[in-house]
């Protein structure tokens, strides 16, 4: 099978969730087909990125696009000038025609099995025909992340900003779901939101797994101290959301409680909104070579996140390292897990910190969650996930060679 795999924005380093997905993924597709991973980035030419891009998937093609990175003041400049143009703008800052023409003339030239648009936002350089079987991988109903920026910003100038890209994000992906042969979701509720607007049959569910190869739990490990662990890139505005929700609603309360309690914030770039936090019991860290240790030395780990899509990677990661999960709907939204079972859900601050209390003075009661959480994770180790990827590319390919193949029959 020849796949060509399009992804706007560098693979490496393998940080946020959506890349360790597609990360995994590709290794499984690349040891068992013909792949051509096609990246495209903004910025200066990276050769240190490129180099190792070819160390994982050989084969891949990198382009840099040359476009500047953006941000602060001249980002919202960018943003007002793209303001009437109807591609959200989360979108469109993607384009770009040597992307176009490069993809356009694989299709035209036919020289692949099938095409894997990985992100909506790729999805701006693929033609307006797919004449090759091509597959929409949704990391994220990117719409309803945007609905849900508008339903809690409190920020009047913000709050309309949001409404109205999540008016231009309902629109276009709307248009590029039905327009895809087929489109591959991480969770239930992202594909039920997606059958609003094609038939059920149009999209599939392929769950998030975990590298139980590198996170396990430490069984030689002494008991942990009162900590407690957020894990997540810091400068992604879901996870800057939920740290500053958990310091300023919840975090008092379990001090309160558990005077001894830390908390830890672990992730690279971290906004000044989560940088103030930063104290005496409130560790902020950036970067960090691995999450692992940091897992382990948590007694508690928690998502507080009140804003997203997709699934949380990190919960199967927290979990498969033995670790006593708390967090919100929202932030377990799509894993296979159920609240009082393997993790603990909560909705609103006082019940939040009431079930972490609960995990950090019962030895026993977080004994019993991470066994579960560990059982849990290990369903779901990631060539099983890249097995069933592989699956769906295969379908997409005979159901389009028999459309194409079969003959119209004329009735009376």
């Amino acid at each position: 099978m020849r796949i060509l795999w399009v992804k706007a924005d560098k693979l490496l380093p393998v940080h946020s969730g959506g890349n360790i997905r597609t990360f995994h993924v590709l290794r499984y597709l690349a040891a068992h087909h013909d792949l051509t991973f096609y990246s495209y980035y903004g910025g200066k030419p990276d050769d240190v990125y490129e180099g190792e891009l070819q160390r994982y998937l050989p084969g891949s093609i990198a382009v840099c696009t040359g476009k500047r990175d953006l941000s602060g003041v001249a980002r919202g400049v960018d943003y007002l000038a793209h303001l009437t143009v109807q591609p959200p703008y989360a979108v469109s800052r993607f384009a770009c025609l040597k992307v176009q023409d490069q993809i356009r003339t694989w299709f035209r030239e036919q020289r692949f099995d099938v095409a894997v648009c990985d992100f909506l936002d790729a999805a701006v350089n693929f033609p307006g025909h797919l004449t090759i079987p091509s597959v929409l991988f949704e990391h994220n109903v990117e719409s309803e992340i945007w609905r849900r920026h508008a339903a809690t910003a409190t920020n009047p100038v913000k709050k309309t900003m949001y409404r109205m890209e999540f008016q231009k994000m309902l629109r276009y992906e709307q248009i590029e779901v039905r327009k895809f042969h087929h489109v591959v979701a991480v969770s239930e509720n992202d594909r039920t939101l997606m059958t609003e607007w094609v038939d059920p049959s149009h999209v599939t569910v392929i769950p998030t797994g975990v590298d139980l190869a590198q996170y396990q739990p430490d069984p030689g490990a002494p008991e942990p101290t009162p900590l407690i662990t957020f894990v997540g890139a810091m400068d992604w505005e879901p996870n800057v959301d939920g740290v500053e929700y958990f310091c300023r609603e919840i975090w008092p309360d379990i001090r309160a409680e558990v005077p001894e309690a830390r908390f830890r914030i672990v992730g690279r770039n971290p906004d000044r909104r989560v940088q103030k936090w930063a104290s005496d019991v409130v560790e902020v860290t950036g970067r960090v070579p691995s999450v692992v240790e940091h897992l382990r030395q948590s007694a508690v780990v928690i998502v507080p996140l009140r804003i997203g899509g997709g699934t949380r990677l990190k919960i199967y990661e927290a979990m498969a390292t033995a670790k006593a999960v708390v967090s919100t709907t929202v932030g377990a939204e799509g894993l296979d897990v159920r609240h009082g079972r393997d993790l603990m859900l909560a909705d609103d601050g006082k019940s939040f910190a009431h079930a972490v209390i609960m995990l950090l003075r019962d030895r026993e009661l977080r004994r019993r969650y991470e066994k579960a959480a560990a059982e849990t994770a290990a369903r779901y180790d990631w060539p099983a996930i890249g097995e069933r990827f592989n699956g769906i590319l295969r379908s997409v390919i005979e159901k389009r060679s028999s459309t194409a193949n079969s003959v119209p029959v004329r009735t009376a």
